[in-house]
C-alpha cells in the first residue's frame, strides 16, 4: 500500500510539472564584491550561472556597474548594494539616426543539450531607463550566428518614466530552440513607432546619446509544454494499473 502510495504521488507530481519554473540555462545577474569587481568586466560580464557572452553593440559604452537596488531596484533577490550591481551602458547614437543600431547583445555558449518536454525559450530581464535614455527599446534574435535577426510579437518595450526600473521585460519564444547556430539575442535602441526620432523616456525631457540603460536579472530559459509532462503522467498511470491488475492476478 505504500509503495502504491509513493508511486502515485510521484506521478501526481509529473503531471503538475508542466506548471514549473522554467529552465533557466543561462542568467547574468552582475554582481560582485565591488563596482569594479564584476566578474568579466564592463565590456563583457561573465553570467552568474550557465554559459555565455554580453557585449556591447554599436558604439555603446559601458563606464561602469552601478546599484541594481536604486530606484525601486531590479528583481535581484539580494538587497544591497554591493554586492546587488547592474550593466549601466551610454553613449547611444545622435537624435534621429541609427535606428536599431545600438544596444547589448547576449548569446548561448557552446551546444546546448535540449531537455525532454522543452518545446521554446523565454527571455527575461529588468531594465532602467534614465530621464534622456530611449524610451522605446526592441528585442531580436538570432539562430545563425547573427547573419539573422528576427523581431517577434512583443518584442518592443516602452520605458515611459525616467530614472525607472522596468522589471519582468519578457518574451516568450514557442517553437524556438537553440541550432547548429545556437541563440543569441540583442536589446537595442529604437525610433518612437511611426516616427525618425528617439523619444525620451521622460515624457518632459528631451533624448540625448549620454542618457543611459541599465540592465540587470537577463536570463534565457527553456519553456515546457505542460501537456507533455500531463501525458507522461498518464501514460505513467495506466501502466500502473496494467501492472497492478497484473499482480492482483
Amino acid at each position: 500500500m505504500k509503495t502504491t502510495q509513493t508511486l502515485l504521488t510521484v506521478l501526481g507530481s509529473l503531471a503538475l510539472a508542466g506548471s514549473a519554473n522554467a529552465q533557466i540555462i543561462v542568467q547574468w545577474n552582475f554582481n560582485g564584491p565591488a563596482t569594479n569587481s564584476v566578474p568579466g568586466g564592463l565590456l563583457s560580464p561573465l553570467p552568474s550561472s550557465g554559459s555565455g557572452t554580453a557585449s556591447l553593440v554599436g558604439g555603446v559604452t559601458a563606464p561602469n556597474f552601478f546599484s541594481g537596488t536604486a530606484n525601486g531596484g531590479s528583481t535581484d533577490p539580494v538587497n544591497s548594494t554591493p554586492p546587488n550591481y547592474a550593466w549601466q551602458t551610454t553613449t547611444y547614437a545622435a537624435q534621429g539616426t541609427e535606428d536599431l543600431t545600438r544596444g547589448v547583445q547576449f548569446a548561448l555558449a557552446g551546444p546546448v543539450p535540449i531537455p525532454l518536454g522543452a518545446t521554446g525559450l523565454e527571455v527575461k530581464w529588468d531594465q532602467r531607463h534614465s530621464n534622456a535614455s530611449s524610451r522605446w527599446a526592441r528585442f531580436q534574435y538570432s539562430l545563425d550566428g547573427g547573419t539573422t535577426w528576427t523581431q517577434p510579437t512583443g518584442s518592443l518595450f516602452e520605458g515611459n518614466a525616467g530614472d525607472t526600473w522596468f522589471n519582468n521585460r519578457t518574451v516568450s519564444l514557442p517553437g524556438v530552440l537553440p541550432g547548429m547556430g545556437g541563440f543569441m539575442f540583442q536589446i537595442l535602441a529604437t525610433f518612437a513607432p511611426s516616427t525618425s526620432g528617439y523619444a525620451a523616456s521622460n515624457p518632459t525631457a528631451s533624448y540625448a546619446p549620454s542618457g543611459t540603460w541599465r540592465f540587470d536579472m537577463v536570463t534565457v530559459s527553456f519553456v515546457p509544454e505542460p501537456h507533455e509532462y500531463a501525458m507522461l503522467a498518464g501514460l505513467g498511470l495506466v501502466g500502473f494499473a496494467i501492472w497492478r491488475r497484473r499482480a492482483a492476478k
